[in-house]
């Protein structure tokens, strides 16, 4: 399995690393046909493939990313990638930046290998007392 892990780590790298450099044909490459992303706005938003490759060209930008804490748990022929991370976006002249969650599906194929198949986008809750009193409820501790 860990294999797995640092492959997907480093789709989902490339993945962003196509996103901030604007490369619309990277990116569809990485993406499932079905792809879908959820924008954690008030209220969510969802692109779908053509619309998010065609947004990445015109108006949405990834100008900066981080990956801090990722984790990637296999599940037979998917994969879910969970990182928190420091993004700055921008829709035209709208930045939006700061902690994020990004949590991703990725699914093997037949053909084409690992594909991204959804992606969630949601700002992180700046309030650390909640981490502290959710790591207080984990049980291996």
């Amino acid at each position: 399995m860990a294999a797995t892990e640092a492959e997907i780590e480093a789709l989902a790298l490339s993945a962003m690393r196509a996103w901030v450099a604007s490369d619309a044909k990277a990116m569809k490459k990485a993406t499932h046909r079905d792809f879908m992303m959820l924008i954690g706005s008030t209220p969510p938003q969802l692109l779908d493939r053509p619309s998010f490759l065609s947004a990445m060209e015109r108006s949405f930008a990834c100008t900066r990313f981080t990956f801090r804490e990722v984790i990637v748990r296999g599940h037979g022929k998917s994969a879910w990638f969970v990182a928190g991370a420091e993004l700055e976006l921008a829709f035209g002249s709208k930045v939006w930046s700061g902690g994020f969650l990004i949590t991703d599906l990725w699914r093997k194929g037949a053909i084409g290998g690992w594909k991204l198949t959804e992606r969630s986008l949601a700002r992180l809750d700046g309030d650390d007392s909640i981490a502290v009193a959710v790591s207080r409820l984990q049980l291996w501790k």
